[in-house]
């Protein structure tokens, strides 16, 4: 299930639930997942990150990001409340191919995922577009702003990845607690559409069946 854990809210208000949902955060090195992270978390967010050695130069493609001198080698942790009894626990995933092993016990309960993408680099977050469309996760992508990067339109990004029809594109600074609060919302939104559609189709599914033995 993609529910994380549910449990019941203070005494005084029984019939409110309070519900907890797991969201990957995905995409490319260096494009900004710690930082979205960090910026909408409620909570000192838990990091996992290692200063880039000279032993990582060969496999880390540090090209565009030349900048960056810090990696996350497991995962980013954090929490967020959307509105009352809603909250969400955020999962940074590493970037690196060689951290990949560790995105399906990351990915297990996810209700979706955020792929951040980078328009100078937007080929790193192919890995991450097809791992969530092969499983039927759903997630957004969400293109990261970056100063001096050439603007772009939903539409073109979409249209770029080669993305499956109704899957949300939207734009954001990875750096601003509002913007990324944003791009979560509209996740839960698809994420919770997507989930239905899938229950429905299964319920239909079940009723054209009919009981198991019956001849018509």
């Amino acid at each position: 299930m993609a529910y994380e854990r549910s449990e019941s809210t203070p005494a005084g208000d029984p019939d409110t639930t309070a519900l907890a949902l797991k969201i990957l955060v995905a995409g490319g090195f260096g494009v900004g997942k710690t930082t979205l992270v960090g910026a909408v978390s409620e909570i000192r967010p838990l990091r996992t990150e290692e200063r880039l050695s000279r032993v990582g130069e060969s496999v880390d493609d540090t090209g565009g990001v030349d900048q960056k001198n810090t990696t996350t080698v497991a995962m980013d942790f954090g929490r967020i409340t959307i509105r009352a009894g809603l909250s969400l626990y955020l999962f940074g995933t590493p970037g690196q191919d060689r951290f990949w092993f560790l995105w399906d016990d990351l990915s297990q309960g996810a209700l979706g995922a955020v792929v951040l993408a980078d328009t100078r680099r937007l080929e790193d977050c192919f890995p991450a577009v097809d791992y969530f469309e092969h499983r039927g996760v759903p997630f957004v992508v969400a293109v990261n702003c970056f100063a001096g990067a050439r603007a772009y339109g939903a539409h073109d990004v979409s249209r770029a990845l080669d993305l499956d029809r109704g899957t949300p594109v939207v734009l954001c600074d990875a750096r601003d607690r509002d913007s990324g609060k944003e791009v979560l919302i509209r996740l839960v939104e698809y994420a919770g559409r997507m989930h239905t559609a899938r229950l429905l189709d299964s319920v239909g599914a079940a009723g054209t069946a009919g009981p198991a033995g019956s001849s018509g």
